[in-house]
């Protein structure tokens, strides 16, 4: 059966003009062949898909990589690379540019002697930024299960509960449900500490009416959620109030208005103009969005800096947020897919101002 994957890449390679491509990287070597062991190497040509590993793995991996021709490789995997090369008549590599070092070049250029090794950048992750309808279904599964642990981690949220232990709740209940890890560290940021936008939980109690933010994601089946709620614990003030809601204005506005066909800095400033419009531009210091799917970080972004055309599938947050230092800050942030006519929101946790404890 033909890997839809793999001639997909096919078709970049001769778009490039390459004769073969190594590709390394755990995520995209997963992407391509399905194999989820942690050592092994892709190679790709025209013609052929090989699979190199070593023998902890050769029963596993003709299990998952069909379509592939699984070779358990020598002391050096570069020796059993240079010997299928020689095989297919190929004096021509490239490789992953972003995820090589110096170092491993030098080496493999005196272990590959004879053969050329040609940088290249991002092809597998312009694939990947296009989610078809099978990484679709596992993404909304997780995102379904972001929003279960925050339901379930609410009635938990009281004054005296330190931020670790929260964290910990939410995770636990990830795994606990499904989830084989978390996206990310998770984030639980009470009081003063929701100023910081990557507040990882600490050993803060969360005190009396403050804001927490919580910041988290389900790795589940090998791709990521990532959901960030704000609430207050006790009675909010005036000022509570007004950042929330400024937050939640430019959240609605961006999720209302993104569409396909415009750039990664047009949506971007769908949310980042509500913020500056109320005086708080200089408070809102991130991007918008990032993309999401086997990374928590991927391709494209809803950032000032980019030009990016969204597409159909791509999958993407949107996240603004105002941080106040001495004070606290809001962030509000959901997972949505690029639809042919606009948008589909993956998480579904209500976003009006929650008050609890």
């Amino acid at each position: 059966m033909a890997n839809a994957r793999v001639e997909r890449l096919r078709q970049s390679m001769a778009e490039q003009g390459l004769e073969a491509i190594l590709i390394g990287s755990s995520h995209n070597r997963n992407y391509l062949s399905g194999f989820t062991g942690s050592s092994g190497t892709v190679v790709i040509t025209h013609q052929d898909s090989f699979l190199l590993t070593d023998f902890r793995y050769m029963t596993q991996a003709p299990q998952q990589a069909a379509g592939f021709k699984v070779v358990e490789h020598g002391p050096r995997v570069m020796d059993s690379v240079r010997e299928l090369l020689a095989a297919s008549g190929l004096r021509e590599l490239a490789f992953e540019q972003d995820q090589v070092s110096y170092g491993e070049y030098v080496a493999w250029s005196e272990q590959l002697d004879g053969v050329v090794l040609k940088p290249a950048a991002g092809l597998v992750e312009q694939l990947r930024m296009i989610k078809d309808e099978d990484e679709l279904r596992i993404m909304i599964e997780a995102a379904e299960l972001a929003d279960a642990a925050f339901s379930h981690v609410q009635k938990l949220l009281q004054p005296g509960v330190r931020e670790s232990d929260i964290a910990l709740e939410l995770e636990m209940y990830m795994r606990s449900h499904g989830a084989s890890s978390t996206s990310f560290e998770t984030i639980v940021a009470s009081g003063e500490r929701s100023a910081l936008p990557h507040g990882v939980a600490s050993d803060r109690l969360i005190g009396k009416d403050e804001f927490v933010t919580l910041d988290f994601g389900a790795y589940y089946k090998g791709y990521c959620s990532d959901l960030t709620r704000t609430v207050v614990v006790g009675e909010p003030t005036a000022k509570h109030r007004e950042i929330y809601g400024i937050v939640l204005e430019a959240q609605l506005h961006a999720l209302e208005h993104i569409r396909p066909g415009m750039t990664g800095k047009q949506a971007d400033a769908l949310a980042r103009d509500v913020i500056a419009k109320y005086g708080y531009g200089d408070q809102f210091g991130h991007s918008t969005g990032h993309g999401l799917g086997m990374e928590v970080h991927e391709q494209p972004r809803l950032s000032k800096l980019s030009d990016m055309i969204l597409t159909p599938g791509m999958t993407v947050t949107v996240e603004p947020g105002i941080y106040l230092p001495g004070f606290g800050g809001v962030r509000i942030e959901d997972d949505i897919v690029i639809t042919e006519s606009g948008i589909k929101i993956l998480t579904s946790s209500p976003k009006e101002l929650l008050t609890l404890g």
